[in-house]
């Protein structure tokens, strides 16, 4: 069987402080699987280009 991998509190802590250090303003917070995953408060500054819609159809970073 495998092993689940654990998110702490101090992982969470460390993405929401370094996408703040990045500008961004943190809306929530949500756990998949083994990710953290930062949504932020704010709309994308305009349309997103076909690079960009093809990193987040995949879950890219």
């Amino acid at each position: 069987m495998a092993r689940r991998s654990v998110i702490t509190q101090a992982a969470i802590a460390r993405a929401v402080k370094g996408a703040q250090a990045a500008g961004l303003k943190v809306g929530r917070v949500e756990i998949e699987g083994d990710r953290i995953v930062i949504h932020s408060g704010e709309e994308p500054a305009g349309p997103m280009t076909k690079l960009e819609a093809w990193r987040a159809s995949r879950g890219a970073r």
